[in-house]
């Protein structure tokens, strides 16, 4: 029986997904979707999901998204760990959520969430090298988009190792993109582990068409 709705579920999932969905944001409906490879899980209801995603932002947001690969969904609905090495995000702040939000209020949004950010390093330094010089705090590697409606940022860090593998490294990098959509202000976020440079090509390339699709969503 659990097997058999479990694929049932998956059915579910692949057909649901390349249609986009709308969120009611304040007095306003959003349109979002995910990007290719990527299934939205909210529908599901899974309390161990709903703490998954409240992990990654601040209890000040309201989620709107949390999103798993396709593969990954599949191995939740049959009962099997998933990997989570890469999944995407997007809440919209509480205290902004029934107020339309003007040019100047998203402006103001912008600079409080990225105050802390610091600076990008040089050109050409090494990536590893740079999240290696603080170790266990998020770095802003690049600014990929700074637009009067959209702002995207690329950052990294190195996770503090375990007591157990002190030797053993690991990375992750996420983007984080503010956006203005239809009057309400959205924070997105992808996010993947990194194993080498194709997953810096890979991050920069999903967050831009995750953007672009959006806002062409929201312009109709």
């Amino acid at each position: 029986m659990r097997l058999a709705l479990a694929l049932l579920l998956s059915l579910f999932v692949a057909s649901a997904h390349p249609a986009p969905f709308a969120v009611q944001v304040g007095d306003t409906k959003v349109a979002l979707d995910t990007p290719a490879g990527f299934a939205d899980t909210m529908f599901t209801g899974s309390p161990r999901l709903i703490e998954l995603a409240e992990s990654l932002t601040s209890a000040s947001n309201r989620i709107l998204l949390f999103a798993l690969t396709d593969a990954d969904l599949r191995r939740f609905t049959l009962g099997d760990p998933i990997e989570g090495r890469r999944y995407l995000i997007a809440v919209t702040p509480r205290a902004m959520e029934r107020e339309r939000v003007s040019g100047e209020a998203f402006r103001a949004f912008v600079d409080e969430a990225l105050r802390n950010a610091g600076k990008p390093p040089a050109p050409g330094k090494p990536l590893l090298e740079v999240l290696d010089a603080r170790p266990g705090k998020l770095t802003l590697l690049e600014e990929l988009r700074r637009e009067p409606d959209v702002v995207s940022v690329l950052q990294g860090t190195r996770l503090t190792p375990s007591e157990d593998r002190p030797e053993l490294k690991q990375y992750l990098l996420s983007t984080t993109t503010l956006i203005l959509l239809r009057g309400k202000a959205l924070s997105l976020g992808v996010h993947t582990t990194y194993e080498g440079p194709a997953d810096v090509d890979w991050i920069r390339i999903v967050t831009a068409r995750w953007i672009d699709e959006l806002q062409r969503l929201n312009t109709r």
